[in-house]
């Protein structure tokens, strides 16, 4: 008697399935830190080649003037009625203008340049209709609040090239994105590591050449930018290699973070004597947010929200306190103050030096005293005129004429 054949079905039990899927997610839980990092390192490469592009229009552009553009530079001097270079104007730009502006014709943004320099009557608050008059040639301040002229109300905002994000000043890893800023930056001109008149220069509230404003910039103007000045390559007697020109900044999120939302009314001579000024009013739970209650700009000036605008809170910074620390302010954004460059890198952010190379700096740099005042005239011991940085490496590093000797790698 023959009996039929009994087919078993091949598949997996309950269990192994179980365990099948367990080994995924654990494969998955291990590899996608893997995935991200990859990601971060593929971004801040990128971020680091933009900055090259930036040295590399710098050098360019030195070749072809024979100095550097300008921080806080353009046109509009010697002001007249209640004009001030502090104030928004749409008949001029106050001598207000990042270095980028100048810079653009040499990162592959000409035609940008091209609107900039030529009259300009494309509004952006009435599209389709010409402005009349025209925007000036070198543009209006690069600001978003309500001029204070007795002659018009219109922001600032509507100027097209100030409003144009350029792909070369972006760092991939910033998120930040869209209103309230204007065209973002996170690059910024390096000040060196003292703030005396670095909102203002050798210039009056009129834009007119004051002699005492002009000696106090002159011993407190220690970076290789120096606001409302002319600076050469062959003013950085440090030497190029060991002279930070830019420094990387992120941009502000709308949250309270201490990097990108400066504190502010802070004063001048508060924020030049102590850098730690404004450390009492971090969150003792949360060190990188400020204090709820503590007096920060307004919401359209966040660190890095003006690629066009040269005060230090758009597109500055300074070797005083080390990366990633808090931003402290005088006069909101058109004052002086503690600036260090920051980035959403893990562990520090890039700097350019003047030669060109790009180098990552880490928080933990040699900072030196934080509890000592910065460099200016009449001033003795660690804080005179032509003294070596107070700020040991990181101070050292910011200056370009101040004869310290650096003997780390910076490039390895």
């Amino acid at each position: 008697m023959s009996y039929p054949k009994v087919h078993k079905r091949a598949g997996f039990t309950l269990v192994e399935l179980l365990v099948v899927i367990a080994i995924i997610g654990v494969l998955v839980g291990l590899l996608l830190p893997a995935v991200q990092a990859a990601r971060e390192a593929a971004r801040r490469m990128s971020c680091s080649n933009n900055f090259k592009q930036i040295g590399l229009g710098l050098h360019n552009y030195h070749s072809t003037y024979k100095q550097l553009p300008q921080q806080l530079g353009g046109t509009g001097g010697d002001l007249q009625g209640g004009d001030r270079y502090y104030r928004a104007s749409d008949r001029g730009n106050n001598m207000s203008l990042s270095f980028f502006v100048g810079l653009t014709p040499f990162i592959e943004q000409q035609a940008v340049w091209e609107k900039i320099s030529n009259p300009n009557s494309e509004d952006l608050s009435n599209p389709g209709t010409l402005r009349i008059p025209a925007w000036p040639p070198m543009g209006p301040t690069a600001t978003d609040e309500t001029n204070q002229s007795p002659r018009t109300t219109t922001r600032n905002s509507a100027y097209k090239p100030w409003m144009t994000e350029l792909p070369t000043l972006r760092c991939p890893s910033d998120p930040g994105v869209g209103a309230p800023a204007m065209g973002r930056t996170n690059y910024a001109a390096c000040l060196g590591d003292a703030n005396r008149y670095s909102d203002a220069g050798p210039y009056n509230s009129r834009l007119v050449l004051n002699n005492y404003r002009a000696q106090e910039i002159r011993a407190a103007g220690r970076g290789v930018f120096v606001a409302r000045s002319v600076t050469k390559f062959r003013d950085i007697l440090d030497g190029l290699s060991n002279s930070v020109m830019c420094g990387e900044i992120t941009t502000d999120l709308g949250d309270r973070d201490v990097r990108t939302k400066a504190r502010t009314g802070m004063s001048p001579t508060v924020v030049q004597d102590n850098p730690l000024a404004c450390q009492p009013d971090l969150d003792p739970e949360r060190p990188s947010f400020w204090l709820d209650g503590t007096r920060v700009v307004s919401s359209s000036q966040g660190r890095g929200y003006r690629w066009a605008n040269g005060n230090a809170l758009f597109s500055g910074m300074n070797t005083i306190r080390p990366p990633n620390k808090e931003v402290c302010t005088a006069f909101g954004a058109t004052g002086l103050g503690m600036f260090p460059p920051s980035s959403r890198h893990q562990g520090g952010c890039h700097v350019l030096m003047a030669d060109g190379a790009v180098i990552f700096i880490t928080d933990s740099i040699e900072a030196g005293d934080q509890n000592i005042g910065t460099v200016r005239r009449s001033r003795t011991g660690p804080r005179a005129p032509g003294s070596e940085s107070p700020y040991g490496l990181w101070g050292a590093m910011g200056t370009r004429a101040a004869k310290e000797t650096i003997q780390e790698q910076l490039n390895q």
